[in-house]
């Protein structure tokens, strides 16, 4: 049996997605995999109702697809589809960072400096887990600061599709070092108001995740498979 992670009865369905979300984008649901409702709900310690409510809250995001005669099952991109994909999250980005360097306020930058912080220490302890939540934490603040929900709306849905792929990209350690020297850089020129540095930094920033998914999926050790 895989991990037990206990859920109390009394919590909502969107703590339930937040665990399974957890589970798709660190891989230990694969790609392509069915979603078993009995053993899901084994391992969260949760019924098969708020289960159900996280799995359709999951899939109105992008993570999971609900197929007619198989039920829900992990999403798995191609690589036309990883390309594109993260082509468009490139430019959301980079327009998120351009926007937010314009209308930030103290507090929000203080708020994303002290995720960054917080983040440089989760990779000193090699902490992968702890380091992705808070990376998206900081890439989403930075698009919430931009201050435009039409391009929340857009970002969130497309960042849905490519959560696991980023997670995973960060298991070189080489190519991790690369993306925190990065993000460290980004914090600057946000700091700066820089705007158009920060787009450049965010779009080459996506463009390096990109290139680094498509190397492993093309060696085979990222399964790219059939889509569900």
């Amino acid at each position: 049996m895989a991990d037990v992670i206990p859920i109390r009865s009394t919590v909502l369905h969107e703590q339930v997605a937040r665990k399974l979300r957890a589970l798709l984008v660190e891989g230990r649901i694969a790609a392509g995999a069915k979603l078993n409702e009995r053993e899901l709900s084994e391992r969260l310690q949760v019924s098969r109702t708020p289960l159900r409510e996280a799995i359709k809250q999951l899939a109105a995001e992008g993570l999971v697809a609900l197929l007619p005669h198989r039920g829900a099952v992990a999403i798995q991109l191609d690589e036309a589809e990883v390309q594109h994909s993260f082509e468009l999250m490139a430019a959301l980005e980079g327009l998120s960072g351009e926007l937010a360097a314009q209308r930030i306020s103290d507090a929000e930058l203080q708020d994303i400096q002290a995720l960054h912080f917080e983040m440089m220490a989760a990779f000193t302890r090699r902490d992968l887990s702890a380091y992705y939540r808070l990376n998206a934490q900081i890439h989403a603040a930075i698009n919430a600061a931009a201050k435009n929900p039409v391009l929340t709306r857009s970002y969130a849905q497309t960042n849905a599709r490519l959560q696991a792929l980023r997670f995973r990209s960060n298991q070189d350690e080489r190519k991790w070092k690369r993306a925190v020297k990065e993000h460290s850089l980004m914090i600057d020129a946000l700091a700066a108001r820089d705007g158009p540095g920060l787009r450049e930094l965010l779009i080459t920033h996506l463009n390096h995740k990109r290139d680094v998914v498509l190397e492993m999926m093309r060696a085979g050790t990222l399964a790219i498979g059939s889509k569900a």
